[in-house]
């Protein structure tokens, strides 16, 4: 199964394969993998001539089908690009995986999708046949090479303490990392090496001391500090669903840490183990005192109904998230 980093870097060469299914909730790389394919069919012929797009919700196979038999005008490929695939019903899904097993050599056929049943005829198929290209999240060793990928695409060396200060200053959402990179590029200047300082000067778009304040309060069982903690990044207009993302984040770099001094790691190596940079160890050795397995656990149970209730619920959200730090400051039953 190839890449999207080899389906972009391919394409930016201008080769191009007859049929992608680009899968996974990683927007950013579906969308720079999308804009690579329709770079190289311009190149091919008149811009914008021979492309041609589709959204999936309420989409006929048959329609789309008829499209990528068209040929090409005045130039050898054009494309056929189909967003939200799986917004098609299953059956159209079903009818348009038909294509997949003779598809036309003189059209690139592109669909994306968030999420695909595997156990669907078009999810089958297009694995069958190569066709499947899974964007998984990033995580771990892969989301700090993207990072130094990044950098170096805008002529910079990025120190690794650099890199996790980042990390804990907006997450792992591959946009705003890519917008704090853009950032910091401008903040150092041409050619120059970014470092931690740089990071901390610059990447405000998440404040990291009121991240770990909330973390702190929920540890503490602290209400007031909580929803202190909570209030004051909402008023920096950050969104629900993201600091509640960040929250998790940090919680599950507590319960790493917490790991790692089990199996009798020094603090410093304890931190780098939990994926956090030394300075925190301190802190994270304090907070790893005040949480318990079953508290950590109650509170990833409580994180993952509060993600749902805030994609879901027609309830503000703001509202939403400080019952959340509520319930997650109160005393254990």
């Amino acid at each position: 199964m190839p890449s999207l980093n080899d389906v972009t870097k391919r394409a930016s060469k201008g080769s191009l394969d007859a049929v992608y299914v680009l899968v996974g909730a990683e927007r950013l790389l579906i969308e720079r993998a999308v804009d690579a394919v329709r770079k190289a069919v311009d190149s091919m012929g008149a811009p914008g001539f021979n492309i041609e797009v589709f959204d999936g919700k309420g989409l006929d196979a048959a329609r789309v089908i008829a499209a990528a038999r068209t040929l090409p005008m005045m130039a050898d490929t054009r494309l056929v690009l189909v967003r939200h695939v799986d917004a098609m019903t299953p059956t159209e899904q079903t009818n348009l995986a038909a294509y997949l097993d003779d598809p036309n050599e003189s059209t690139c056929f592109l669909m994306t999708a968030t999420k695909l049943d595997g156990r669907a005829t078009l999810a089958k198929a297009a694995k069958k046949k190569g066709y499947l290209v899974d964007a998984k999240p990033l995580r771990g060793a892969s989301l700090r090479e993207f990072i130094r990928a990044e950098a170096k695409a805008r002529e910079h060396g990025i120190a690794p303490q650099a890199i996790e200060a980042l990390l804990d200053a907006v997450g792992d959402d591959l946009a705003a990392i890519d917008d704090a990179m853009e950032r910091l590029s401008l903040f150092v200047g041409a050619g120059q090496r970014i470092d931690a300082d740089a990071v901390m000067t610059c990447v405000t778009r998440v404040r990291v001391e009121s991240i770990w304040s909330l973390v702190d309060a929920i540890g503490l069982k602290d209400r007031r500090k909580g929803i202190a903690a909570a209030q004051s990044l909402l008023d920096d207009r950050e969104p629900p669903l993201r600091l509640l993302a960040m929250v998790a984040r940090q919680l599950r770099i507590v319960a790493r840490m917490r790991e790692a001094l089990s199996e009798g790691l020094r603090p410093q190596e304890a931190a780098k183990r939990a994926g956090a940079p030394p300075f925190k160890a301190g802190d994270l050795t304090e907070s790893a005192r005040r949480f318990t397995s079953d508290s950590l656990g109650n509170a990833f149970k409580l994180i993952a109904e509060t993600d749902r209730a805030l994609k879901s619920s027609k309830r503000p959200p703001d509202l939403v998230l400080e019952d959340a730090v509520l319930e997650l400051c109160a005393d254990a039953p």
